[in-house]
């Protein structure tokens, strides 16, 4: 295991449990228009933060690790990706902004509520500040701050959210604050324990952030769209009358992403795991280790459906309170659904340990087409849970389906550049991916 894993894997499982004791206690203290309000806020924040920010979080940890072999300062590295996250944050605010004061994004998204659109606006800032940390931390080998950065951050929201809940407060926007706020006051935590971070070194030109930015970009905002489909599905085209609805689809959703939280406490070890036995000319073992994961993976895909079907509602009672009311059959469908995308989302692991960044987009772009197909075949002027479900199952599989195929393929083709390996290996150690 990679030094820190256990340390990330620490922080990622707070902040897993933290953001479903966020979802529990919003949903039993907001009315059901309320809530899902404040769930189109926090599937907007969730496909738009780590879609935009995390690639260059990915540049900014490769980059100064290199630098920290050659024994080179990383500061101008930190302060180029400073002004790009900048001006990439400062655009995505004015496009937000433009989009809430010119269209009916505010009523249809955010029920008329103004301070949720202007929640959104702050959690670009505040995300795009955490995730420069966290790229810095951990290409500087900080790996405790970067556990606590990802950690603290749960907390920090989940603490106000309570209070809030406790105190009787109904207006949405104060649980939206719960959710933009503290991204910032984690970094700032984080960083206040670190002595000599960034030492100076020699200029960085752009292109030093340049490596595969392009295909991760495009890459994170497409595993993000397809993860949160059901989401988008939901919120998108329900009808004032669906309400209730819908509150109590999007509850299920998370219930359903269960084992997307128990993936993310073992993921920061997965793609540096893969990248080293193939960068060493291990190929056997990689296939070999690859496949015992598949194994696993599908093993507890199909343990959790399982369990939703059995006992997925009176689960659902006891965590969000007796206004929850989902079938066994939903909950299934969708941990089928959240089980499919987490082995997407190993084979997309596994494509970039053998840098096919380019395939990796290819396959989360099939799964954002055919989900659309297939939402799109059914009557979608209303929310249908039913056409949701299936359409992310489909899309989930065809993600998976064309990445496991051009793996294969990878694979058979021959032995990959096994210096490029190392580097990614070192880029991406402790970069967990945004679920």
């Amino acid at each position: 295991m990679p030094e820190g894993t256990f340390v990330v894997g620490a922080g990622l499982l707070v902040a897993g449990l933290s953001a479903y004791g966020f979802q529990i206690l919003s949903f039993r203290a907001l009315t059901e228009a309320n809530y899902n309000a404040l769930n189109g806020l926090w599937v907007f924040v969730f496909v738009l933060a780590p879609g935009f920010f995390l690639p260059l979080e990915q540049e900014v940890g490769r980059a100064l690790a290199d630098r920290r072999a050659k024994g080179f300062g990383g500061r101008p590295v930190v302060e180029r990706a400073a002004v790009a996250g900048l001006i990439l944050t400062i655009v995505l605010a004015v496009v937000a902004g433009a989009a809430a004061a010119g269209t009916p994004l505010v009523d249809d998204l955010f029920e008329g509520s103004t301070g949720l659109a202007a929640c959104l606006v702050i959690a670009l800032f505040t995300y795009g500040t955490q995730h420069l940390a966290r790229g810095t931390l951990s290409g500087s080998a900080r790996f405790g701050s970067y556990g606590l950065i990802i950690g603290a951050e749960g907390v920090f929201r989940l603490v106000p959210c309570a209070a809030l809940a406790i105190a009787g407060v109904d207006d949405p926007a104060w649980y939206g604050l719960c959710l933009a706020v503290p991204p910032a006051f984690a970094a700032v935590l984080a960083l206040s324990r670190e002595r000599g971070l960034l030492a100076p070194g020699p200029h960085a030109p752009w292109s030093e952030l340049s490596t595969n930015l392009g295909f991760l970009f495009f890459a994170s905002i497409s595993a993000q769209a397809l993860g949160y489909a059901p989401f988008l599905g939901a919120v998108l085209v329900r009808t004032p009358s669906q309400d209730k609805t819908v509150a109590n689809f999007l509850a299920g959703v998370f219930l359903a992403r269960i084992p997307i939280l128990l993936f993310q406490a073992v993921q920061a070890a997965l793609l540096p795991k893969l990248a080293g036995l193939a960068g060493a000319g291990r190929h056997d073992d990689f296939r070999s280790g690859l496949r015992k994961l598949v194994f696993v993976i599908v093993g507890v895909g199909a343990i959790g459906v399982l369990a939703a079907a059995t006992l997925g509602p009176q689960v659902g009672e006891i965590l969000f309170g007796k206004k929850f009311d989902l079938g066994h059959e939903d909950l299934a469908l969708l941990t089928a659904g959240s089980s499919i995308f987490i082995l997407a989302l190993t084979l997309a692991q596994a494509l970039i340990a053998l840098m096919g960044h380019w395939r990796v987009l290819v396959g989360w772009l099939t799964g954002i087409v055919a989900f659309v197909a297939v939402f799109l075949a059914s009557e979608h002027d209303r929310f249908d849970r039913e056409a949701v479900e299936v359409a992310f199952i489909v899309g989930a599989l065809a993600s998976a389906a064309t990445m496991g195929m051009m793996l294969y393929i990878t694979l058979r083709s021959g032995t990959p550049d096994e210096t490029a390996l190392a580097r990614l290996a070192e880029q991406i150690e402790h970069e967990p991916l945004e679920i």
